[in-house]
């Protein structure tokens, strides 16, 4: 069981879009504090067909899983909506540089 809930309401990616953002070269992550009683993390992952055909979507949507599988559950903001926009380049992005990206983005974000 992922240490996460899903998020698929398009209000609520619109809402984290309010929240702090950081940019790598592989994927844009927003985080954004719900301020609501429910302290589960929250992941929503959104990559538009400027990326590529379905096949290259799914395959970052898995990559980015992986990479939520991973860190969300140790680094990842209680009580907080953690959004992920694939950018172009994400496919070709070796997955120990997305990585260390992640761990990046998630201690800069969850201070």
């Amino acid at each position: 069981m992922p240490p996460y809930d899903i998020i698929t309401k398009r209000a609520d990616f619109l809402s984290a879009n309010r929240g702090k953002r950081f940019v790598t070269p592989g994927f844009i992550m927003l985080v954004h504090d719900r301020r609501d009683d429910n302290p589960a993390a929250r992941l929503g992952i959104t990559i538009t067909k400027k990326v590529g055909n379905a096949v290259i979507r799914n395959r970052m949507k898995r990559r980015f899983r992986e990479l939520a599988r991973e860190y969300l559950g140790e680094h990842g903001k209680t009580g907080a909506d953690h959004i992920l926009i694939g950018r172009a380049g994400g496919i070709e992005r070796d997955f120990g540089e997305m990585q260390r990206d992640m761990q990046r983005a998630l201690k800069k974000l969850g201070k």
